[in-house]
């Protein structure tokens, strides 16, 4: 199982597993509208229990189930299974977006290295002056 560090690491920012342990959420098997973001709580619910839902299997290393619900048993860990290579956009006006997707779907170990390809990557359709101040704007101003 993942430490909670890890678990923060591997979360998006509207999981409950950036502030609650494996097991006090569930976790369905992919986004959808009966799971919607609560501003109030600042994680995803399940939208007729208000159960604290992740929804991103993969990336809290357990099989769809209803932990906190139902009392279910965390189930054996899974391996990351990582979404599907994003296709480099044609329109610079797409940049930005992809470059934030390709972060966000990096696990933290690989974050470096991820951002790094897809800054070479960028560089065989983009500009410098395209790909500088997108990077920027997606890691936080740096």
């Amino acid at each position: 199982m993942l430490t909670p560090e890890e678990l923060r690491d591997e979360t998006c920012v509207a999981c409950p597993g950036q502030r609650l342990p494996l097991g006090a959420f569930d976790v369905a098997a992919r986004p959808s509208p009966a799971v919607p973001f609560s501003a109030s709580l600042g994680y995803r619910v399940t939208a007729d229990t208000g159960v604290p839902t992740c929804v991103h299997p993969f990336r809290v290393g357990v099989l769809p189930g209803l932990y906190a619900s139902a009392g279910e048993p965390l189930t054996s860990p899974v391996a990351p299974v990582p979404p599907p290579e994003l296709e480099l956009p044609s329109d610079g006006t797409l940049l930005e977006a992809w470059l934030l997707a390709v972060v966000r779907s990096a696990p933290a170990a690989t974050l470096g290295e991820t951002v790094a390809r897809a800054e070479a990557l960028a560089a065989t359709r983009f500009s410098p002056a395209e790909i500088v101040p997108a990077m920027r704007r997606v890691l936080g101003g740096c």
